[in-house]
């Protein structure tokens, strides 16, 4: 039976669904996003082998599968867009990423290359400049944030206005929690879920400073990470926004000591 998604947003004609428990086995949880505005659709990053078969099915009950607009990626690890030829070759979407990964995506996608299908694998990739784009879906648009060092060097974000839903990738991640499929209801209790993620995936807490001061120039109602819990409502936003500007993070927790020759055989 398809997964039930979780109903992030529907007015009736613009809907945000998260699916977050397609993932079994060894890999790790996480979410992977649909945006219906009217007859237009697009995925947010959806994921690898271990989520490919899941969503589609799941997914199929919103959509025609075939004739989705657009799967976006935030950056280019396998839980991302691991099975970007699969959504090449069955689908008509094209693929919006980071023009500092859209020239490495043929590599992903030999089934395409090789196969009868006409015309170039470029042609159904969408590259964002460093500065970000708003690509238009339906009647409405997705905006690319930048989130560089987020943790990718070429990281976008995805901030729906009609839902104002930000869909934060890899930042405000959590991982080993209970009750995923719920938002954090006591945000200090949440911290030790997400406080060595962050650490070790996210570049130094100069960059965090900057993106937490664009996203207050949004009209946010949800930040929605990758992995683990979201969070609602203004208050445990601007928790976020303070804990993760102020957190020593990736490069600023480094010494001489990290860079010494091993001693270790294996």
């Amino acid at each position: 039976m398809a997964a039930e998604p979780i109903v992030l947003f529907d007015n009736g004609h613009h809907k945000c669904l998260m699916f977050d428990s397609l993932v079994t086995g060894e890999g790790v949880q996480s979410n992977q996003f649909l945006i219906v505005d009217g007859k237009h659709e697009a995925l947010i990053d959806p994921g690898g082998d271990l989520t490919y078969t899941p969503l589609s099915v799941a997914a199929s009950r919103y959509m025609n599968l075939q004739n989705m607009s657009y799967v976006f990626a935030s950056h280019q690890d396998p839980d991302i867009i691991g099975a970007i030829d699969r959504w090449i070759v069955h689908t008509r979407a094209k693929v919006v990423t980071s023009r500092l990964w859209a020239r490495f995506l043929p590599h992903l996608v030999s089934n395409y290359v090789t196969s009868q299908l006409t015309g170039s694998v470029y042609d159904r990739i969408i590259s964002i400049p460093d500065a970000g784009a708003h690509v238009k879906l339906g009647d409405s648009y997705i905006m690319c944030l930048p989130a560089h060092f987020m943790h990718s060097v070429g990281n976008l974000q995805f901030y729906d206005p009609v839902a104002r839903i930000l869909f934060s990738g890899d930042l405000g991640a959590s991982l080993g929690g209970e009750d995923d499929h719920l938002p954090v209801q006591d945000f200090d209790r949440h911290v030790p879920s997400m406080i060595g993620f962050h650490r070790r995936y996210i570049a130094s807490r100069k960059v965090c400073q900057f993106w937490a001061n664009m996203v207050r120039e949004l009209e946010v109602d949800m930040i929605v990470p990758q992995h683990g819990k979201r969070f609602e409502g203004p208050e445990m936003i601007e928790r976020f926004l303070n804990w993760v500007s102020e957190l020593p993070c990736g490069i600023d927790l480094l010494t001489q000591e990290n860079y010494t020759r091993p001693v270790e055989y294996i």
